[in-house]
């Protein structure tokens, strides 16, 4: 997943006027303000309530549902092989958000001021604060895992969990 493709997804989505965040290593890096590693997908944070707009408007662009882990997060992959992870969330009136988790009674939370704005090559997307970046829990993480929470340790002096 380019740069390019991550704009071009924004745009999509922007067009179907949904609401979304970039998370994960785009997030990461949209927070840092440069690229620091390849990503193989797009994590992006979206209203539960937009769902159907999403998946129209990345359906003429070749993107199918390819994982189905409803309501905690779904993938969407087009014939190239770009895949995008989708986390519906919840909102409260006072802009915090829930995520479902694998424990139903322990929900994922998002605070009203987790939702920011970073840059990817120096344009602005919504993005997750660096706070909030720190998930991957609950598995072994992978080596890309481990360069995204050294990312946020050197530059925002995040204590991660791993």
């Amino acid at each position: 997943m380019t740069a390019d493709d991550v704009f071009f997804v924004l745009a999509l989505l922007q067009r179907a006027e949904a609401d979304v965040w970039v998370g994960g290593g785009w997030g990461i890096d949209a927070l840092v303000g440069e690229q620091t590693r390849d990503h193989r997908d797009l994590d992006l944070m979206h209203r539960q309530d937009q769902e159907a707009a999403v998946l129209a408007a990345l359906s003429p662009a070749g993107f199918v549902e390819s994982l189905n882990w409803r309501p905690i997060r779904f993938v969407v992959t087009a014939p190239d092989g770009r895949e995008i992870d989708l986390h519906p969330l919840v909102f409260s009136d006072d802009g915090s958000a829930v995520q479902a988790s694998p424990e139903p009674q322990r929900p994922f939370a998002y605070p009203p001021s987790c939702f920011v704005t970073g840059t990817i090559q120096g344009t602005p997307i919504p993005c997750l604060s660096a706070e909030q970046q720190d998930f991957h829990q609950g598995y072994e993480p992978t080596e890309r895992d481990r360069h995204d929470k050294a990312e946020l340790r050197r530059v925002f002096g995040i204590a991660t969990h791993f």
